[in-house]
């Protein structure tokens, strides 16, 4: 049974969710002062402070003292803040995983006492170091509950069993399992969950990094894709006066006003993520292919300069396959522009898809 505190809320007091800042300190703030997040406020914290950003033990202390200067601020735990255990419980892939992941809290717990992981590399000693030097973050961080219920809504990281009674629901599932917003649950209550990026969820949608907020399902989903995808974001939900609403900072900085409007008539939408990036081709133009997904039978208009064919067809990474309208005059932010003829934005809405470069006055 996992850890979880129940709160009675205030109805006339904002409540503001935040999820996966992956240890983008400078993001957080942005979408803090966004908000105009006040002490008053109620303020969750979904999870995931560290891990993939640069900042992890900057983000901890941060929030560590949000929660001293109000108690309206709650924190749960994320399957990123409990990294430390793989060392601790003598796991021995944390040490490719630290390798691999450069950003990580275990390296720069290494890196505050110019260690280096080849002078550390056996399992104890590690263990030994993280507890020595960095007992009082561990401790905070596994102080922290799984879950907080109110009378309207549950905040955990990853999600609930689909059981009558979910406090039952097992540690591994809180904070591990994938593709939330694709199951059931039976609490009568919304669930707010984060870990799982939503545009994962929109292979055959408008590509974007926007919240799940389905009150019909009881599920709202917030992981904008933040330090993980080119395009993603930060998000925040705010519960005011009984709504839901959202909104978001991100790191793109390279902005364009359109020069010519265009009206997409082709209704191409969609987008190639995790794990989903085998495909087959059915047709290819001069811009972008026509693929099936192997493993979700749709199909996705990929562009040229993002499509592997060696033996099989397979795309380089994630790619929104949706196509835009766009107003004269509309601002959008430029995700790649290095491709031919068509130019990979994202609009103020959220929305990411490709227009023509001759809306921006760019030629090729």
């Amino acid at each position: 049974m996992i850890e979880v505190r129940k709160l009675q809320l205030d109805k006339t007091k904002r409540a503001l969710v935040i999820s996966d800042i992956h240890a983008n300190l400078k993001l957080f703030k942005d979408l803090l002062q966004k908000i105009e997040y006040m002490e008053e406020d109620y303020l969750f914290i979904n999870g995931d402070l560290c891990e993939k950003g640069p900042n992890s033990l900057e983000v901890v202390e941060f929030v560590r003292g949000l929660c001293e200067q109000s108690d309206k601020v709650y924190v749960t735990k994320g399957n990123c803040d409990v990294v430390h255990r793989y060392v601790f419980n003598g796991s021995e892939g944390i040490i490719p995983y630290m390798n691999r992941q450069k950003n990580s809290i275990l390296n720069e717990m290494l890196v505050k006492h110019r260690k280096t992981l080849e002078e550390l590399m056996d399992l104890e000693e590690l263990t030994h170091y993280y507890r020595h030097y960095f007992k009082d973050e561990i401790e905070w961080i596994e102080s922290l509950p799984i879950a907080y219920e109110t009378d309207e809504f549950i905040i955990i990281h990853a999600g609930i069993e689909n059981k009558e009674d979910w406090i039952e629901t097992t540690e591994e599932v809180a904070l591990y399992t994938q593709e939330f917003y694709n199951q059931e649950h039976q609490t009568r209550k919304i669930v707010i969950v984060g870990h799982w990026p939503v545009v994962n969820y929109r292979a055959n949608q408008v590509s974007s990094h926007n919240p799940v907020i389905d009150l019909d399902k009881k599920i709202i989903a917030l992981d904008g894709g933040n330090q993980i995808k080119k395009d993603g974001q930060l998000n925040a939900l705010i519960i005011e006066n009984g709504t839901y609403t959202y909104t978001y900072v991100d790191e793109l900085t390279s902005e364009m006003i359109v020069q010519k409007e265009y009206n997409d008539s082709t209704n191409r939408v969609g987008t190639v993520t995790y794990p989903n990036y085998d495909l087959q081709v059915i047709r290819a133009e001069d811009y972008f292919t026509l693929c099936e997904n192997t493993n979700l039978g749709i199909k996705q208009w990929i562009k040229n300069e993002y499509l592997l064919l060696d033996n099989e067809a397979r795309a380089k990474t994630d790619l929104s396959t949706s196509f835009l309208s766009v107003k004269q005059g509309e601002k959008v932010w430029v995700v790649d522009k290095e491709c031919e003829g068509y130019i990979l934005v994202k609009r103020g809405n959220g929305e990411v898809g490709w227009i023509l470069k001759d809306c921006l006055g760019i030629l090729g």
